[in-house]
């Protein structure tokens, strides 16, 4: 919908918080047999309305960038979402929260 809100995204503005950047991080300060292991923990919204009520608050990067649309384009944020957001039969959303985790040895 917007090329610029890419700047936001946490993905692009945080490199390190990923797989391979964080076990480089790791070893380039020394450490060894470093590994990395995704943490994936489901996370379940009763309704869109659950979902989408959070990026009103106007706090962090995606809340932010929604504050500041004007109120036509809010809404059309809004119901791409909920198109895209497939619920289950009981009306729920279930969506998959990810962070990575790496261990090294020192030394």
């Amino acid at each position: 919908m917007d090329a610029k809100a890419r700047d936001l995204d946490e993905g692009v503005r945080f490199p390190m918080c990923r797989r391979d950047a964080l076990e480089s991080i790791f070893r380039d300060v020394g450490m060894r047999n470093t590994r990395s292991a995704a943490l994936e923990i489901p996370t379940r919204f009763e309704t869109f309305s659950d979902y989408w009520e959070p990026f009103l608050g106007a706090t962090g990067p995606a809340p932010s960038y929604v504050a500041s649309l004007g109120t036509e384009t809010r809404r059309e944020l809004r119901d791409r979402l909920e198109r895209r957001l497939t619920p289950g039969t009981d009306g729920g959303i279930a969506l998959v929260a990810r962070a990575w985790a790496v261990r090294g040895t020192a030394g």
